[in-house]
């Protein structure tokens, strides 16, 4: 029988998550963990889902509508006419369906490449990154890009959103062991980022001042990588969470687990993604120190994720 399969990474952003969407640069990584896309045939027009990635409660249930957006996105811009033969599309993997990880553009990621196979389309990355995007504007309106991008191609990016968008490799010796704890709390990442435009125009001086020293600390945090300075870069994430603090996009939860990390060992913590709920990132080089962050956040009833950042699609059997 014809059949499509695809991947797409999880994601971490480890600096300037919604300064990303006015031009500062952002740092991303792709995780250890990913979501597996599975296209078959359907019998009926149109298409059929069965989600069976694992999730926060309620995630897949109030992403749904959203969901659909983003699947008619993808088949528009593929040039896909379902209305005669439908497909069948399955959602599986280890990334976990919550809010922060970017588990919307591991989904979009792994269905794009799961339709092109089955359609025997020979789409580069760059192309597949593009239907990724279309998708992605089903959840998030207006999306950066940084998170279908990271799922795409792996590795830790650099990321600019601008005409052009700015997508460089930044080089890891290894990957990197870091702690994702999640509050449970799903996200409106639309809402987020609306919220941070309103307050933008209201406090256009005090904006601009966090903002500037947002797009510093990118270029502080890549230096450091380039030195291997986990320590700095550790420092440099709680300073980017102050400034997320500032511009009003944390939340009582994210703090609590942020302080947890710290106060266990982690070099920096710092919220991850839409905010207002969703996950925060621990930097937890070695296994030791992983574990035993890991260990202070679930004592507090939380869930986490012990994982990579750095992950490449060569690491991923599927």
């Amino acid at each position: 029988m014809k059949r499509g399969h695809g991947i797409g990474f999880g994601k971490a952003i480890l600096f300037n998550e919604h300064f990303v969407v006015y031009g500062i640069p952002s740092i991303v990584s792709a995780i250890g963990q990913h979501t597996v896309a599975k296209v078959e045939p359907y019998d009926k027009p149109g298409f059929t889902l069965l989600d069976k990635r694992p999730a926060t409660p309620k995630y897949k249930e109030d992403k749904l509508e959203q969901q659909k957006d983003s699947f008619s996105l993808m088949f528009k811009k593929m040039g896909l006419d379902l209305s005669k033969n439908g497909v069948s599309i399955t959602l599986d993997g280890n990334l976990y369906a919550a809010s922060g990880i970017g588990a919307s553009a591991a989904s979009c990621v792994a269905v794009a490449r799961a339709l092109a196979e089955y359609y025997e389309m020979s789409l580069s990355d760059e192309q597949i990154n593009e239907i990724a995007y279309e998708g992605e504007k089903g959840y998030h309106g207006t999306p950066s890009g940084v998170d279908n991008t990271a799922s795409t191609y792996g590795g830790l990016i650099w990321f600019q959103k601008g005409d052009a968008n700015v997508i460089d490799r930044i080089t890891l010796a290894n990957p990197v062991e870091i702690v994702i704890g999640n509050t449970g709390k799903v996200t409106d990442t639309k809402a987020a980022v609306d919220g941070v435009r309103q307050r933008k125009e209201q406090n256009p001086k005090k904006y601009q001042e966090v903002f500037d020293r947002a797009e510093n600390i990118a270029y502080l945090a890549k230096r450091a990588f380039a030195d291997r300075s986990y320590t700095d870069i550790g420092k440099l994430m709680n300073e980017n969470h102050k400034l997320l603090q500032q511009i009003e996009v944390s939340s009582r939860e994210l703090d609590f687990l942020v302080s947890i990390a710290r106060e266990a060992g982690a070099l920096g913590a710092k919220l991850t993604g839409g905010g207002l709920g969703g996950n925060m990132i621990a930097l937890t080089p070695g296994k030791d120190v992983q574990n035993k962050v890991a260990t202070a956040i679930e004592k507090e009833g939380f869930q986490t994720v012990k994982t990579i950042i750095g992950a490449s699609r060569e690491d991923v059997e599927y």
